[in-house]
């Protein structure tokens, strides 16, 4: 089975930083293109950041040059390192994962639809 586990999710005041990590096992091939979401009470969950098997990034316009999505494909674990971050950054923030060579989208996310899903880890940004 394939297993995501979000951790590194907390309480910020704003301008502060996290360091998101998704924790990965199961998955096989080595090609996958992996990403980060965020659902914010009442709105629809939104693509943040997605990194295809090449290292290629993709970042939704609101956290250009502020995060930044990496991946250690020999620990299996995905990262976001979040700064300067908004209030409106607030959010249950979801790792996610598609196998196959497609590479990253506008707006941060992979060219396949995501297909492995972790559980989420909470970020509250305080004015």
């Amino acid at each position: 089975d394939v297993q995501l586990v979000e951790s590194g999710g907390g309480s910020v005041q704003a301008g502060g930083s996290l360091k998101l990590s998704c924790a990965t096992s199961g998955l096989t091939g080595g090609y996958y293109c992996m990403g980060w979401f965020r659902q914010a009470p009442g709105k629809e969950r939104e693509g943040v950041a997605a990194i295809d098997a090449d290292g290629r990034p993709s970042y939704t316009d609101s956290v250009k040059g502020r995060f930044t999505i990496s991946r250690d494909n020999d620990k299996k674990t995905l990262y976001l390192q979040m700064n300067s971050l908004k209030p409106e950054d607030t959010a249950m923030y979801f790792c996610a994962a598609v196998e196959g060579l497609g590479t990253v989208m506008p707006g941060g996310v992979c060219y396949y639809t995501m297909n492995h899903w972790g559980k989420g880890t909470l970020v509250t940004v305080s004015s």
